[in-house]
């Protein structure tokens, strides 16, 4: 396993008092915090104790976390905002832009504590405006009746693909037709979105979609249809509706998807399990999106340094645990990998695991201009209706002239 793990020693030099990068100081107060809808159970602890420690009270508002970048445009220069809230990582990039989020200054042990793709996640142009709270990426999920152990290679999957076919049934689904679950595959064999810049930052004139690396992903992704291994159904806006039925249905071995899949499936009554996504035929893990959900800092708070002092507390390893036991939300904490907690809940690990391989969804305004020709350029490619190259070749041509009438700005 690559995933970095922190040992007994390193746990131990990150004591509650040592995490924090400002130390214990009194104040008098009060923080507003936004937490997503029907979480803040999850630290309730960790505010009961912050407040103590601290001599603060803090207030919490519920809403989805989807929708507070948008509230906090209106609530913060009317001076109802919060000084903490949760937004999902791919915001980041336009709220910086539009100066919503502070940029915090936070001890690099304490940050080495988090697993590193859930901490780029949340680093824009080379500066930290967030602390991670939880992950969230694609898994593999299959049917235990039908394959008792997870395969952990495509060649695996696809022989099983192949044996079931020959029984009028399916091995793996997957919407191979969306970058979104396309990217893991195409990000392990070389191709990417966008290029970096060398303080690490995402270069967003250099786009990767059509690189050799690219092409070879989505060729080999087209086997799956040429093959005849994916039913026809599953391509375009139906197609994730497709793949949930024929799995639901006991038709499908196994299916590509994320942990929101989980209950439904459940609910169906399918004994299914979940497990870190295969590895390529060249013998790289799947870089699939990762999503992350983290605690940011208005511009419009007031008590900035209080409030990083809160999200520092509240995300320590014993709070962050917690958190999870509540919520089911998986914190990308290094030490939480291997604890019994989540190491004995095989969907959290899987999604633990698999979100150390992961790749954090670019955050820049500019990614806004990918989905659509991308997911064109897929469908074409692997259905066999245009040449891959040549539909990933137009799918770049078009990204590149959309950001450019729409982000004048980039450098």
């Amino acid at each position: 396993m690559k995933i970095n793990k922190l040992t007994a020693v390193i746990m131990l030099s990150l004591g509650a008092s040592s995490l924090l990068s400002h130390g214990v100081m009194a104040a008098d107060g009060e923080l507003l915090v936004w937490e997503d809808i029907k979480k803040s159970n999850g630290i309730e602890d960790a505010i009961k104790a912050f407040e103590a420690q601290y001599k603060v009270k803090v207030k919490i508002q519920e809403m989805p976390y989807a929708q507070q970048i948008e509230k906090l445009r209106l609530d913060g220069p009317a001076g109802i905002g919060p000084d903490v809230l949760v937004i999902p990582h791919d915001q980041v990039g336009g709220a910086v832009v539009q100066g919503l989020l502070s940029e915090l200054k936070v001890d690099a042990k304490y940050m080495d504590s988090f697993t590193k793709p859930a901490v780029d996640a949340q680093t824009y142009e080379g500066k930290l405006y967030g602390i991670p709270k939880a992950v969230e990426t694609i898994v593999l999920v299959y049917n235990k009746d039908i394959l008792p152990k997870a395969p952990e290679t495509f060649d695996d999957l696809i022989k099983v693909s192949k044996e079931q076919r020959a029984a009028n049934k399916y091995g793996l689904l997957a919407k191979f037709d969306e970058i979104y679950y396309s990217y893991g595959v195409v990000a392990g064999m070389g191709g990417y979105i966008f290029g970096q810049n060398a303080n690490g930052s995402l270069n967003v004139n250099d786009i990767g979609l059509a690189n050799q690396g690219t092409i070879d992903a989505v060729t080999f992704l087209k086997s799956f249809y040429a093959d005849g291994l994916f039913p026809a159904g599953i391509v375009g806006e139906t197609g994730a509706n497709a793949i949930d039925s024929l799995f639901t249905e006991k038709k499908a071995a196994a299916v590509i998807t994320g942990p929101w899949a989980f209950k439904p499936y459940q609910d169906a009554g399918v004994n299914y399990g979940v497990a870190p996504l295969p590895t390529l035929p060249n013998g790289e893990h799947m870089r699939s999106f990762l999503g992350v959900k983290g605690y940011s800092v208005s511009t419009y708070s007031t008590q900035k340094e209080l409030a990083q002092q809160f999200i520092e507390f509240i995300n320590q390893p014993e709070y962050a645990k917690i958190r999870f036991e509540k919520t089911g939300e998986i914190p990308p904490v290094k030490s939480l990998i291997d604890d019994p907690v989540i190491k004995g809940d095989e969907k959290a690990r899987a999604v633990a695991i698999q979100a150390g391989y992961a790749v954090p969804m670019p955050s820049v305004p500019e990614m806004q201009e990918v989905w659509t020709p991308s997911n064109s350029a897929l469908q074409l490619s692997v259905t066999g209706k245009q040449d891959v190259k040549a539909a990933l070749d137009g799918a770049v041509k078009t990204i590149n002239m959309q950001i450019e009438a729409n982000h004048a700005n980039r450098d």
